[in-house]
């Protein structure tokens, strides 16, 4: 093993989300290890922590059955050489961040091999594939889970967890400033507005971005005077703006490179893709409408294997529809401009549901704010001992 104040920790995060809660892991093992060195998969936001990225996390951003087999092989490809990589030149721990269909597989090969392995972020087995739970059991050394529920449904088949809060929890203040965000993005303090949020990933974009945007005009039609922001991600903030623009709404969309917290910051209402930002939106205490459509096949293959009636966070967490859900076929553009109109009428005409939904959320806030840097350090400590 490295000395102990310079510690080699391996490194996946896969996607933009991946990439952030990584980050946040990163600076709290700085601040333990001031020497640590850190190298991998990961993104910009791992990279400005001094990680070595030896592929970008965009490589590992796809989802659904049918659209990982279109980059099976190149993924399969980077995964069979980072294993070689690593068992050729140990690192002290490997942390697997998400990504679990890349990482269990990855973390199963190295423990194998006596290297040891976290993951972080525990695999969603109360909400679907409950069958990975026996994956996990091969490849984990130590799970850090994000949810408070999690460790005990682990420890029932004897893995080792431990809850460290949800990173974002942190990051996001109790009490946004939408004032603040509004006169940061050119916005009116008065006007009502909406944020499109279609998802992180390429194939999200093409395939949700065109039903939010015809949603978008929509809505639009009834209330003119609506504003509209959409942030994108650089990579994919060209091809953002050639769908506002083949949709006819140049010039009435804000298109913002990243800035998705200033941008859920700023509005009132959200229309959002299922996923990780639905959680950053319940943190903002903003009202959502949850949409999401994936290519027919996968659809299929991932509604067997659910097990819960919610799919996202905010739901399955508060264990109630709190904001509505329209999937697949009921995602259509007029089915999701009604749900986002509903809550912008609930705004003037019935802000004491909004009100409501804020308290549940504030409460889900309080439940998921913790130390997670220096819990998970301390975890990770506990590994590199054992």
């Amino acid at each position: 093993m490295s000395q102990a104040a310079s510690p080699r920790v391996a490194m996946v995060a896969g996607e933009a989300s991946g990439d952030l809660l990584a980050s946040l892991l990163l600076g709290g093992m700085r601040q333990r290890w001031p020497g640590l060195s850190s190298l991998g998969i990961g993104g910009p936001r791992m990279v400005a922590q001094g990680f070595a990225a030896w592929w970008p996390s965009d490589k590992l951003a796809v989802r659904g059955y049918v659209e990982v087999l279109r980059h099976y092989r190149e993924i399969v490809g980077i995964r069979q050489q980072l294993k070689a990589r690593l068992l050729a030149d140990r690192p002290d721990v490997f942390i697997g961040v998400d990504a679990p269909d890349f990482n269990l597989d990855l973390e199963a090969a190295l423990r194998a091999q006596s290297v040891r392995t976290v993951h972080f972020v525990c695999p969603s087995i109360w909400a679907w594939r409950a069958e990975r739970i026996e994956k996990i059991q091969r490849s984990c050394d130590h799970v850090l889970c994000i949810f408070p529920f999690e460790p005990a449904l682990l420890a029932q088949r004897g893995i080792a967890a431990t809850y460290v809060g949800h990173p974002l929890a942190q990051v996001i203040p109790l009490e946004p400033d939408r004032l603040a965000a509004r006169q940061a993005l050119g916005l009116s303090p008065e006007a009502k507005v909406l944020a499109l949020l279609p998802g992180s990933r390429a194939s999200e974009v093409q395939s949700i971005g065109p039903r939010f945007l015809q949603a978008a005009r929509l809505l639009l039609a009834r209330h003119p005077s609506l504003q509209l922001l959409l942030p994108a991600l650089p990579a994919l903030q060209g091809d953002v703006e050639r769908k506002v623009h083949a949709a006819g709404l140049a010039g009435r969309v804000q298109v913002t490179a990243g800035q998705s917290h200033l941008v859920l910051a700023a509005c009132d209402v959200t229309l959002i893709a299922s996923g990780t930002a639905t959680l950053e939106a319940a943190l903002f205490k903003r009202p959502m409408v949850i949409g999401y459509h994936m290519n027919w096949l996968s659809w299929q293959i991932m509604r067997r294997k659910k097990l819960q009636p919610w799919v996202g966070l905010p739901n399955i967490l508060c264990q109630d529809f709190v904001v509505p859900e329209l999937l697949q076929d009921a995602a259509s553009p007029e089915a999701l401009a009604d749900a986002v109109d509903d809550w912008l009428q609930a705004l003037t005409h019935a802000p004491e549901r909004v009100r409501t939904l804020e308290a549940r959320f504030t409460a889900l806030h309080h439940e998921l704010k913790r130390d997670t840097a220096q819990l998970a350090s301390d975890a990770i400590e506990q590994v590199l001992q054992g």
